[in-house]
């Protein structure tokens, strides 16, 4: 998932066609008029020169500040920022056109520059401390104190000479941030193999999409489409492992520097604002607290999975064996095809015998059909203006009323972002504009005659980020931007993407969308009981795996640059937390976005799932389309947005702040 804290976007506000009874204005779609890299730029600078004159009418009001003169016109420049940051922030990554990206990429870097000039001024900050929020309604009073936060965090109450170096540092670090992100975009590497008896082993669909050149050799590409199911399945270790081998080193050499040039200035930074480290400055305003704290639940979750890993890691050696007697270990590069073979021999179940429930068309409908019968809501295709003819733009509607617009930008091509995403568009604000978000993924399909076969892991995604995206929609109805959408704290943000995962392990919820992409046969309530089962082998391992990465993301942003070395802690962190030899060679930091994004905190993925299993023991087992827990859950988890603290939320929720309890059921269920 990735979240932007500045971002949004709006072209105007018009009243939505009468018969939509709609009680917030509908905005245009915000591709409206398809700006060229000109036209795009006038609009942001249009956002920016108001954003700007926000903050020349807030700091000139004489006498008392209050909430109508000063909470209202800031929240009016974070608006402005919000469309001009956010519209900037998916162009960069999905437009085709390289003249618009990197225009959009020049107006991140001009918001970014006028947010943190924003931040460190103290005439914005006087006068939002110098109101009276005592008698403001509870969600007011709470944005004025994490504001005021925020605001001491950045360095406001620094001397100038400090506030301008953290000026020209959070400058450095966002053109590094773009840059680094610009080359895992364009990082792609391919393999070439001899011909289709090297495909041995993948889908018949894979191996017909994937034809021979003159030469008679096939190349294929780094790209999830691409990559996954060559690591799953190709009986030929030699073309896996030159897969892995690729896709490990995407981006390298070129962003080993950018990494290091982000690290160093992110210190720096800290530093200046008197901590010790980037990882104890990034943390505070999260609900860990602190480096330390993450420190220990990384190590807590470690322990509570080395054993189940172990044994796990045993299980994968004796099936390479049974074709291989002498081999003494199992490497990296095949931990997911053995996994695939234990599945399919100890438990029954072959992945790719699911696969013809999950064309992409149906899947889509179904994530569609489940949430809107869930939340209450229902989803219509709408056509407008895109910025890609593969994209889809959808209204989410209720009661008549349009409660938000969004797109599904799902299959990969050149100089797109290269993972699985949820980009904020425009925030929603109760009765002034309705939020706009997109979902960006790479999965197969969108060709003509490919079915786009998914493999069930790809079925968990879309219901991932789609989890983000209804946050997002319904958290659009708070009065004020700077609370609404998804604000909460960064290590809660996934929880309730996480928990939406759920229900794509449910037999009826799947009987409703999953059909044969031939027969239409519904996917049988016993494949997917084998499939839940063989399911529980790994979860060891892919924790282990997920700890590295944490402990990686922590440790590189937790002492002086001049200890780190990525290389050394990547190789070191493995032989710690995995059974796996590290693999010379090899460098997939260079294309580890989160060491950006999320920088020091990717522990928030491990996090937010224990908070996601709390929350999900609400749900009835038995019948999870079952709608009442589930306007509860939307109610008390989603619609707040950023209103109150996240603790609180879940809280509200469960009836008791949250526990580990329903995480270590599921981690030890047996198989």
């Amino acid at each position: 998932m990735r979240h932007r804290m500045i971002a949004g976007l709006v072209l105007g506000l018009v009243l939505a066609p009468a018969a939509l009874k709609a009680a917030t204005p509908v905005a245009p779609p915000f591709w409206s008029g398809k700006p060229d890299a000109a036209a795009f730029e006038e609009i942001q600078k249009g956002r920016i020169a108001r954003a700007r004159q926000g903050i020349e009418k807030l700091t000139a009001v004489k006498g008392k500040h209050t909430i109508e003169n000063s909470l209202t016109v800031y929240d009016a420049i974070l608006t402005e920022l919000n469309l001009a940051g956010s519209q900037s922030n998916l162009v960069e990554n999905t437009n085709p056109d390289s003249a618009l990206r990197a225009t959009a990429e020049k107006m991140s870097r001009e918001v970014s520059a006028l947010s943190t000039e924003i931040s460190l001024n103290k005439g914005v900050y006087d006068a939002l401390a110098g109101m009276d929020v005592s008698k403001a309604d509870p969600a007011t009073r709470f944005y004025v104190e994490r504001t005021l936060r925020d605001f001491r965090l950045a360095g406001v109450d620094r001397d100038e000479a400090t506030r301008n170096r953290v000026t020209a540092l959070r400058k450095e670090i966002v053109e590094t941030g773009q840059l680094f992100a610009k080359n895992i975009r364009n990082g792609m590497r391919t393999v070439t193999v001899a011909g289709a008896a090297d495909l041995d082993g993948l889908p018949a669909d894979f191996i017909a999409n994937h034809k021979p050149g003159p030469d008679g050799k096939i190349t294929l590409t780094t790209e999830y489409p691409d990559a996954y199911p060559v690591l799953d399945y190709a009986n030929k270790s030699d073309v896996r492992r030159e897969m892995f081998y690729a896709f490990q080193n995407r981006a390298y050499p070129e962003n080993m520097a950018a990494l290091d040039s982000l690290i160093a200035k992110r210190h720096r930074l800290a530093t200046l604002l008197g901590f010790p480290n980037w990882a104890d400055f990034t943390t505070a305003d999260k609900m860990v607290g602190s480096g330390k704290n993450a420190s220990d639940f990384i190590d807590k979750i470690v322990e509570m999975s080395r054993p189940i890993g172990d044994r796990e890691y045993q299980e994968l050696l004796r099936e390479k064996r049974k074709t291989d007697p002498a081999a003494a270990e199992v490497f990296l590069w095949e931990s997911s095809y053995w996994q695939k073979k234990v599945r399919a021999a100890s438990y029954d179940f072959d992945a790719q015998s699911v696969r013809p429930y999950f064309a992409y068309d149906k899947v889509k409908q179904g994530v569609l059909d489940v949430t809107g019968r869930l939340f209450g809501v229902t989803f219509r295709r709408v056509d407008t203006p895109v910025w890609h003819a593969s994209v889809e733009c959808y209204e989410m509607v209720e009661n008549g009323e349009v409660r938000g617009r969004f797109y599904l930008d799902m299959h990969p091509r050149k100089n797109k972002y290269t993972h699985a995403a949820h980009f904020n568009i425009r925030t929603g604000i109760a009765g002034k504009q309705i939020p706009e978000a997109a979902l960006l993924c790479n999965f197969a399909g969108g060709e003509p005659n490919d079915p786009g076969l998914m493999e069930h892991s790809q079925v968990e995604t879309f219901f991932h980020e789609f989890g983000h995206l209804v946050h997002n929609m319904f958290a659009g109805g708070q009065q004020w931007v700077g609370i609404g959408g998804i604000r909460t704290e960064r290590d809660f943000a996934e929880a309730p993407s996480q928990m939406l995962e759920e229900w794509v392990w449910d037999p009826t919820v799947l009987a409703s969308f999953a059909k044969h992409y031939q027969t239409g046969e519904p996917i049988p309530v016993e494949l997917v009981q084998r499939m839940r089962r063989a399911d529980e082998f790994g979860k060891g391992l892919a924790n282990l795996r997920q700890m590295t990465l944490a402990r990686l993301s922590l440790s590189v942003y937790d002492r002086n640059p001049s200890q780190v070395n990525t290389d050394a802690m990547v190789a070191d962190f493995t032989s710690k937390y995995q059974p796996f030899k590290p693999l010379e060679g090899t460098h997939f930091q260079a294309a580890f976005g989160h060491l950006d994004g999320y920088s020091a905190v990717y522990y928030t993925y491990m996090w937010s799932l224990v908070i996601a299993k709390d929350m999900f023991s609400k749900f009835n087992r038995n019948d999870l389309l079952e709608p009442k827990m589930a306007k509860r859950y939307r109610d008390m988890i989603l619609a707040p947005g950023g209103s109150k603290p996240a603790g609180k939320l879940v809280e509200d929720f469960l009836g008791r702040p949250f526990n580990m309890d329903a995480y270590k059921a599921w981690l030890n269920e047996p198989m």
